[in-house]
């Protein structure tokens, strides 16, 4: 992930991604590069338009975000119900 994010850093900046960018980037993140992910990386990009493929990921990731509320709060409800069970049952062992 952290090569993409170093193409991305890279592209925002208005600077080539190329090979040597990119593991400046990573090394000056503290992330020893790999040769053939670069070059994995260079190969996956090369003819991809970035600002593009950022603008048609955009929506995907709208989308998902409000998808993850609704299993917080679920989650939540449940620590509450669980807590009064055991609040219950703490009561009821006290009178046998």
């Amino acid at each position: 992930m952290e090569y993409i994010y170093a193409a991305l850093l890279l592209h925002k900046a208005g600077k080539d991604v190329n090979e040597a960018h990119v593991k400046k980037v990573l090394e000056a993140a503290g992330v020893q590069a790999e040769d053939g992910r670069v070059k994995a990386l260079l190969a996956a990009l090369d003819g991809v338009n970035i600002d593009e493929a950022i603008k048609s990921a955009a929506p995907m990731a709208v989308a998902a975000a409000p998808a993850a509320a609704p299993a917080a709060a679920h989650k939540e409800e449940k620590k509450e119900e669980k807590k009064e069970e055991d609040a219950a049952a703490g009561l009821g062992s006290l009178f046998g």
